[in-house]
């Protein structure tokens, strides 16, 4: 037994002689801080991992007989768990696409669409990129707008140069064959010309949007990459049965703490 801390039975913690602070095992994951037992956070776990489209803080407060403002906080949490940060490049036959998110209008109230919606089309919406590698993971990111600068410098930062790219006819993708084989499917004439297609990618904004339009009905835009994690590690591990996706939710929830300040923008990151 490790001489520097103790076990406090009375308590259920632990206490570290040095500091004299008392601490769980939750210290470092992102259960740290958290009233709410393991029971109910496993079961959020579970839920979220495998519904297919999504779980609403309601419906997580329902069900596991939480708050739903603690529900919120919790499905957030386990949305950072759910991140998969690599520095290791997508190969061989790679889809790039871009969609746009937000409300439909129809859904708005008049004022909050007069203030959302100005002009047509993507406006009062975010952008947001996708790279798919055939027979591999997605990628997602939100992006400040669809122009040549921002589009390839992902593109560059995330496909290694030699492989084989697939977008639509958007100018913005014009200038990147000396780096890889660049390929173009007009949709104005067709959507698939043989293996050079963006359906893959288009199914996965399919199911993301489904998401967001029958579960995720008054999602942020300040929280929307967490939304876009959660769907990108359900469709990249869609192969997994419930318990492996549960697993890998689990063994990713240490060194991933994200208070509730750092969630709601009043503090940095740290």
């Amino acid at each position: 037994m490790d001489k520097n801390h103790y076990y406090l039975k009375t308590r259920r913690l632990w206490k570290c002689r040095a500091c004299k602070k008392q601490f769980s095992v939750k210290v470092g994951t992102i259960f740290e801080d958290s009233a709410i037992g393991l029971d109910k956070w496993l079961a959020a776990i579970w839920m979220l991992g495998n519904c297919r489209n999504g779980v609403s803080s309601y419906e997580l407060h329902r069900t596991i007989g939480i708050t739903q403002k603690s529900a919120w906080f919790v499905l957030h949490r386990i949305r950072a768990a759910m991140h998969s940060g690599t520095f290791e490049r997508l190969s061989g036959e790679v889809e790039v696409d871009e969609t746009f998110i937000g409300g439909k209008a129809r859904n708005m109230h008049k004022s909050k669409r007069e203030e959302k919606i100005k002009g047509s089309g993507a406006s009062g919406k975010v952008a947001v990129m996708g790279l798919l590698e055939r027979h591999g993971e997605v990628r997602t990111k939100v992006i400040p707008d669809i122009k040549r600068r921002t589009l390839q410098v992902e593109v560059r930062k995330n496909v290694e140069p030699g492989s084989e790219i697939y977008t639509d006819a958007l100018k913005s993708y014009e200038g990147l064959d000396p780096e890889y084989v660049h390929q173009v499917v007009d949709h104005a004439e067709q959507y698939a010309a043989g293996k050079i297609h963006t359906n893959t990618l288009e199914n996965f904004w399919s199911l993301l949007k489904r998401c967001f339009h029958g579960t995720y009905v008054s999602a942020e835009p300040f929280h929307l990459f967490r939304y876009l994690d959660e769907e990108a590690f359900r469709f990249n591990n869609r192969k997994d049965s419930d318990a492996g996706r549960f697993s890998k939710i689990a063994k990713s929830v240490a060194g991933r703490r994200l208070t509730y300040a750092e969630l709601t923008g009043e503090t940095a990151s740290s």
